[in-house]
C-alpha cells in the first residue's frame, strides 16, 4: 500500500498550490490530482451539493488506487470532511485544520482576517475553530466569490483584478488584523494583489505548507510513507487554454500531460 499514490483534489486548479508543497515535501512519494473544473466553482454552490461532489470526487481517487486523499478545497473542507471521514477507510485530510493552526501562531493582536468563498464563509468553520484554539480571537472574515473565476481565466495581476481586491478587502481598513488566512486554495496565486491591498504588516497565511505537514504526519501514523515516488498525474474534468501556463506557476514546473475525463 506504501508505493499506492495519493489522491489530491479540488474544484479547479488552486489545489495545485497544495500539491506543489506536497511534492517539495513528500519526494517519496507520487500523486493522482483532480481538478473538477467542469463544475469550479464550489464555492457558490449549496452545503449539499458540495457534499455529493466531494463523494463523487474521492469515489473518482479511490477507483485510481490511491491510499490517501486530501481535499485541497476549503469549502469542500468546510462542508464535507466529517462526511468524507466517517463513509470512507483511507485517510483523509482537509485544509483547514492546519490553516487555522498557522494563524494562531502568527498573530500577535489576536485580530485574524479570512477571506473565502462564500460556501465557506456561511460555514463558519475558520472562526469556530481559531476560538477553540484562541478564545479571545477577533475574527473577521470576507468572502470574496469573484476571485476563482478571476484565477481560472489566469487573470492573477490586471486591472480587474486588482479593483475587485481593494473592493472586497476594504472592510479591514482600520480594523488592526495582523493576520489574514486565503482561505481558499485559489488565493495563494492573488497574493501579490491581496498583499499590496492589505499592507505589508499583515501577514498571509497559506495553509498549503501545513496541510503538506499533516499528509506527512498521517502517512507516520498509518505506516503507509513511500519512498520510490516523485511523479504526478493530473486529470481535469474541463480544460481551457489558460490552464498548462497557470498549472506551471502554481506548481513551479513543467506540467505533464492532462487527462480528462466525466465525474458525476
Amino acid at each position: 500500500m506504501s508505493q499506492q499514490p495519493i489522491g489530491v483534489f479540488d474544484s479547479g486548479i488552486g489545489g495545485l498550490t497544495v500539491l506543489r508543497e506536497l511534492l517539495a515535501r513528500l519526494p517519496g512519494e507520487s500523486f493522482v490530482y483532480f481538478g473538477d473544473t467542469a463544475r469550479v466553482p464550489y464555492g457558490t454552490k449549496s452545503a449539499e451539493t458540495v457534499r455529493r461532489f466531494s463523494r463523487e470526487n474521492v469515489h473518482f481517487l479511490l477507483e485510481r488506487g490511491v491510499k490517501m486523499v486530501v481535499v485541497a478545497c476549503n469549502t469542500a473542507s468546510s462542508h464535507a470532511l466529517p462526511m468524507l471521514e466517517g463513509e470512507f477507510d483511507v485517510p483523509i485530510v482537509g485544509v483547514i485544520e492546519p490553516g487555522v493552526r498557522a494563524a494562531v501562531a502568527a498573530t500577535r493582536s489576536h485580530r485574524i482576517g479570512v477571506v473565502g468563498t462564500a460556501a465557506t464563509v456561511r460555514s463558519n468553520a475558520y472562526p469556530t475553530r481559531i476560538a477553540q484554539e484562541l478564545p479571545d480571537a477577533v475574527v473577521i472574515s470576507q468572502a470574496c466569490p469573484l476571485f476563482v473565476p478571476l484565477v481560472e481565466e489566469g487573470w492573477i495581476d490586471s486591472p480587474l483584478t486588482r479593483m475587485v481586491a481593494e473592493e472586497y478587502l476594504k472592510v479591514y481598513a482600520g480594523t488592526g488584523i495582523d493576520t489574514l488566512v486565503l482561505g481558499c486554495t485559489h488565493y495563494p496565486l492573488l497574493k501579490g494583489v491581496i498583499g499590496d491591498v492589505v499592507g505589508k504588516d499583515v501577514v498571509l497565511v497559506d495553509s498549503a505548507v501545513e496541510t503538506a505537514r499533516e499528509v506527512e504526519r498521517m502517512l507516520g501514523q498509518h505506516s503507509i510513507a513511500g519512498a520510490q515516488g516523485g511523479s504526478f498525474h493530473i486529470i481535469l474534468s474541463d480544460t481551457s487554454p489558460a490552464f498548462a501556463g497557470l498549472a506551471a506557476r502554481c506548481l513551479g514546473r513543467t506540467v505533464p500531460d492532462i487527462e480528462l475525463v466525466s465525474v458525476g
